[in-house]
């Protein structure tokens, strides 16, 4: 008999990054390291699954940058060349190494390990990860939710509630686009919630969202089975609340299982190991040392003599921690049940690429931990539909404002050091709304004229929706890629005031704006009248 629900939950999103004016450009490895060393692997898990006739659930989010950038034909030519680079890399180290017996086994390792990953991408999925999540969603197997437009911080947009409406509506048009059917559930970016927020979400048709532990376990009323239920908001939309001893399991530096010695250290990578003559033209062109991927050593402890790198010890040690994870699990239901009167709701939502990028073998532990799951019975993967299905009538909570960011709240992205951006979104957000109202009907122009007034107004929406990423506050706060984030921020208003003073002045630049629009080539679909208070 089932005595508990477990909701698994991988945000997977990415800030949009597109530099064809670059041969190389590092941001756009972030795509790349995600593809080749979360998605994929988790989608190939997936396939074991089913190949075992495993029954199992998970719900993902696919943020529409991300989607956006999956589906690009640009970015995935360069994906597979980078793909043929770690190939030609790993041969290469499999030459070095021929007479080391310690890490020869690792390097060849790496070697068969590409070269799946390109089989798998290209004739599995045909190119696209976008068709592996498509194929297990239709399976009934994996809920795939969107997130914001462009994963922009929802409370500090409010100012402006078409910004606000802008940010969902887009996300529900581009994730029908992508997967063929409108969203049931969004990941709030950041799980950043506001007072009336579920107001705008319904509108779009949202029927449930995740947020932080103590937004639902400080509304009002106090929830009656806490965090370990959905209820529902004002506006009748479900609300599911991050469970927080599963996430320490899992996230925590110092008692989490990545930190294990038997898993591979991220941090030690070829590419600043080896000679840079050698690595050279597998690193940046112009010298600046990157992660290849390729990392020889375990964790090992607090040494700097680390041990060579043994995946099937580390699969074992997957396995076991499966195990502690799943018992843990069985406790936590016992303890629960007596004082809930239904069957415990464990939510447990982490960042995707938590799962293969940051752990290496955090794909394989939650293969294991679903297949645990089935095989003891006692707690039952679901999704939030399921779930709500089960159960449709819950509590009704006013939730709290909060985020899942350091101290719950807001601060990580508004603070002394990233707070000179909002001014100008702000801006940019009344602007384009008051454009979209006036320009909102432009029968009576000439169809050039109209034609070219469309192009520039939606070109105007991409850059306002790129600047109002929260990735980059986030990382500005964070004091990574801190020059990145500042100058893709400014460059985003920049392009926003220059077209919009070119159309102001009626003298377009079209070389610029056709540049534009196949540089920042997000949401090809976009109808600058989003913004109008018309809609």
């Amino acid at each position: 008999m089932v005595q508990g629900y477990w909701l698994p939950v991988l945000h997977s999103h990415l800030p949009f990054v597109k530099h064809p004016e670059f041969d190389y450009f590092l941001e756009e490895h972030w795509l790349f390291e995600a593809v080749s060393e979360t998605y994929m692997p988790l989608l190939m898990r997936m396939k074991k699954l089913e190949s075992e006739n495993m029954d199992f659930r998970l719900t993902v989010s696919v943020s529409p940058p991300l989607a956006e950038m999956l589906a690009d034909e640009y970015l995935t030519d360069l994906f597979v060349k980078y793909l043929d680079k770690l190939i030609e890399l790993s041969q290469k180290e499999m030459r070095r190494l021929r007479t080391n017996s310690g890490l020869l086994p690792v390097a060849t390792f790496y070697y068969k390990r590409f070269l799946e990953l390109r089989s798998f991408f290209t004739d599995v999925l045909n190119y696209s990860v976008l068709n592996g999540y498509k194929y297990f969603s239709q399976k009934g197997w994996l809920e795939i939710i969107t997130c914001g437009a462009t994963h922009g911080f929802l409370p500090m947009l409010r100012t402006n509630v078409r910004a606000v409406e802008a940010q969902i509506d887009l996300a529900v048009q581009s994730h029908s686009k992508h997967f063929g059917k409108a969203p049931d559930g969004i990941w709030l970016p950041e799980c950043a919630y506001y007072e009336d927020l579920d107001e705008i979400l319904r509108k779009y048709g949202l029927k449930y969202f995740f947020m932080e532990s103590h937004g639902l376990a400080n509304g009002v009323p106090a929830p009656k089975y806490s965090i370990y239920s959905a209820a529902h908001t004002l506006n009748g939309v479900a609300v599911f609340a991050r469970d927080t001893e599963t996430s320490k399991q899992v996230w925590s530096a110092e008692a989490g299982y990545p930190g294990n010695p038997d898993y591979r250290d991220f941090y030690r990578d070829i590419g600043f190991d080896l000679e840079l003559d050698y690595i050279q033209p597998y690193i940046s062109p112009d010298g600046n040392r990157v992660f290849t991927g390729i990392k020889y050593y375990k964790i090992t402890g607090e040494t700097e003599d680390k041990l060579p790198y043994d995946p099937l010890a580390a699969f074992h040690k997957t396995r076991f921690h499966a195990e502690h994870f799943c018992a843990g699990r069985y406790k936590q239901v016992e303890m629960l049940k007596a004082s809930i009167d239904r069957p415990p709701l464990i939510v447990s939502p982490y960042d995707a690429e938590l799962y293969g990028h940051w752990w290496f073998e955090g794909p394989d532990f939650l293969y294991h931990v679903l297949m645990q799951l089935q095989k003891d019975g006692i707690i039952k993967p679901v999704t939030a539909p399921e779930y709500l299905k089960e159960y449709p009538k819950n509590q009704t909570v006013c939730p709290s404002p909060s985020s899942w960011g350091e101290n719950g709240y807001y601060e990580v992205w508004l603070n002394d050091d990233n707070n000179w951006i909002y001014r100008h979104l702000h801006f940019m957000a009344d602007t384009m709304q008051r454009l979209a109202d006036t320009y909102y009907d432009m029968s009576d122009q000439a169809p050039e004229t109209e034609q070219l007034n469309t192009k520039v107004l939606n070109q105007m929406a991409r850059e306002l929706l790129l600047a109002q990423s929260s990735d980059w506050a986030f990382l500005i706060t964070r004091g990574t890629a801190i020059e990145y984030s500042v100058k893709r921020t400014k460059e985003h208003i920049s392009n926003f005031n220059r077209l919009m003073e070119s159309f102001n002045d009626k003298n377009v630049d079209v070389i610029f704006l056709n540049w534009l629009e196949y540089k920042n080539s997000i949401f090809e679909d976009i109808d600058f009248r989003i913004y109008s208070t018309k809609n």
